[in-house]
Order: structure tokens, then C-alpha cells, then sequence
């Protein structure tokens, strides 16, 4: 009786021991992000998720792909993601709509547009002003790539509808395959596609749209407004990470950006994500921090207006706390 009894004590010890001996990941909260799309462009994201810092804030962040900002807001206003990273023009659509429990934008990742323009052949004295007569496929109407596409074209005196076809009626994530298939002149890509178009002698990069437009506050992280208020520890710890990894980009060298989120892109290799990592820092696409500047909000509603998207200006307040992002810093 004692042997069985010393037995027990043995497999109970050893029990005790594994129970405490399991992996934090255990204990890590987890969180539902709903991406508008997998680029490069976004960088910091993936960093924070491969480099632990996400689990060192104690959450299990698990990202999924919308297919564009309608799609990702959707799923935020759903219930069905706990964050949306998506364009914040996004977010005025909902409150020119009137819905009053609208998302509200935390954080800003992105600060200019990311796609590259992509043509069919090469032109190393491209001008903007030679697309005249050209078809562009260019993105989703009311969609910031679009926008920003025809605020760049409008700037070097074409007009879309007139003097240049730009093509809106195509998906987002459909657009490198409609351009391959033959359809357009000239495509918008973001990377890692405009690159992969590249190599595999699909297309030419003949110019960066965002280099071209200035800057704009092109894709920031949003959560409902509930969240806000009932769980704002889950909103400070998630862009706590994102502003560890924006800091981290800051000094890192342009292929330990690309090791460090490689694990998002298994179909590119180290040296077209190097690559990659090289043209958005060279063109200052990345924030160093979370916060969102209100002269930036207001010439995405200058872009917004000039595009005839924008049914009536949104404050600033209404849409954008910057709260936890200052505390963030200031910590």
C-alpha cells in the first residue's frame, strides 16, 4: 500500500512539474488582426509578430487577410477581428455614413502610398506625363491606392476618364493577375508582387506612387470603440509592440528587416525582401511611431475631396485618439 501510495505522490509531483513547466504561449491572450492585404509595406507588423514582441505584451496575434479596407473594416464592425489595419479613408466612409459606434483609428503604421507603378516594359525616362493615352489598372474606387494614383496624375496634368484610362472595376488582390493575363497598360503593385513581377520578367518598376504623392497617413490600426472602452489594455499593449518594432526598423539594417518577417513571405527570398526593405526606407514609407499628425489627416480628406469620395469633412477628434500612442512614448 505504501509503494502505491509513494507511486501516486511520484506521478502527482511530476504532474505539478509539467503543469509548470508548460510554454507561456499558454497564457498569452489571443487577438484576431485583420490585415487589408499581405505586403512588404507593412513591415513593422510582422517584426512585432516575429520578434516576440506581441508575446512579450502577453498576446497570441493571429493575422488574417481581408482582400481590401471594405473587407477588413467588415470584419472589425463584425465582431470578427479585434483589430483592422487598414487605409483610414475606411474609417470616413463609416462616419460620413452616420454610424454613430464607429471604429476609431489608435495608431498609424504607413505614411505614404506604398504601390509602385508597374509597365510592361522598361523606361528609364519615364515621366508621368508620358502615360497619356495609356490604360492603368489602378484599384478600387474609393480605395486610397486609386486616389492617391489620380492625385499624382491630376498634379502632372491628366485627367482620368480624359487624357489617361485608369481601370477601377478590378479586386485588389486581383490586379497583378488581370495585368499578367494582358489586360492594361500599366498595373499598381504593392510589394512584394511589384519586385516578384520584376524577376520573373512579368513587368518593370518604372516609379513610386507614394514617392511621387507626399506624404499621407495611408494605413493605421482601428478597434471599435467598445474596445476602447471596456478593454483599452489590449489596444496599449498591441501598439506598445508595434511601436517596439517601429523603433526596432529604425537601426536595423535592411536585411535583418527582411529575415525578421521572411516568415510572412515564404514565396520571396532574402534578397528581393532586402530589396523591398531597401526601397521603402529609401522613399521614408515607414512611421517611426504610432501617432497620427492632424495636417496629415487633413490632406487625406484634401486627397478624399479632390477624388470626389468625400461626402463631408470628419474632425479629427472624431475619428483619431491618439491617447495611447503618447503614452506609449512617453513611457
Amino acid at each position: 500500500m505504501k509503494k502505491v501510495l509513494s507511486v501516486l505522490l511520484l506521478v502527482a509531483l511530476m504532474a505539478a512539474f509539467f503543469v509548470g513547466c508548460k510554454e507561456p504561449t499558454d497564457k498569452l491572450r489571443k487577438v484576431q488582426l485583420n490585415e487589408v492585404t499581405r505586403s512588404v509595406f507593412y513591415a513593422p507588423q510582422y517584426i512585432a509578430a516575429s520578434l516576440g514582441f506581441f508575446e512579450k505584451e502577453g498576446l497570441d496575434v493571429e493575422i488574417t487577410t481581408g482582400g481590401g479596407s471594405d473587407k477588413t473594416m467588415t470584419a472589425l464592425l463584425a465582431g470578427q477581428a479585434d483589430i483592422g489595419l487598414m487605409g483610414p479613408e475606411t474609417g470616413v466612409y463609416v462616419v460620413n455614413e452616420g454610424k454613430e459606434d464607429h471604429p476609431i483609428i489608435i495608431g498609424q503604421l504607413t505614411k505614404r502610398d506604398g504601390s509602385f507603378l508597374v509597365s510592361r516594359t522598361p523606361d528609364d525616362d519615364f515621366t508621368w506625363e508620358s502615360l497619356e493615352g495609356s490604360t492603368i489598372i489602378g484599384g478600387r474606387r474609393g480605395g486610397m491606392p486609386l486616389m492617391t494614383l489620380e492625385y499624382v496624375l491630376k498634379q502632372h496634368g491628366l485627367t482620368p476618364g480624359e487624357n489617361v484610362e485608369v481601370l477601377d472595376h478590378i479586386q485588389f488582390n486581383l490586379m497583378g493577375g488581370a495585368f499578367e493575363g494582358g489586360e492594361g497598360d500599366f498595373v499598381t503593385l504593392f510589394e512584394p508582387t511589384a519586385s516578384q513581377f520584376e524577376l520573373e520578367g512579368k513587368g518593370h518598376i518604372i516609379a513610386n506612387i507614394g514617392e511621387a504623392s507626399g506624404e499621407v497617413p495611408y494605413t493605421t490600426f482601428m478597434v471599435s470603440q467598445s474596445t476602447l472602452k471596456n478593454d483599452p489594455d489590449l489596444a496599449e499593449r498591441f501598439i506598445r509592440a508595434i511601436y517596439k518594432a517601429q523603433q526596432w526598423i529604425v537601426t536595423a539594417t535592411d536585411e535583418e528587416v527582411a529575415k525578421a518577417m521572411q516568415p510572412y513571405f515564404p514565396d520571396s527570398n532574402i534578397e528581393v525582401l532586402t530589396s523591398v526593405a531597401k526601397n521603402y526606407r529609401s522613399t521614408d514609407s515607414w512611421k517611426t511611431d504610432p501617432i497620427m499628425l492632424e495636417e496629415d489627416f487633413q490632406r487625406l480628406l484634401d486627397i478624399m475631396d479632390e477624388a470626389g469620395e468625400l461626402k463631408a469633412p470628419v474632425e479629427f477628434t472624431d475619428l483619431v485618439n491618439n491617447s495611447i500612442a503618447i503614452k506609449i512614448m512617453s513611457e
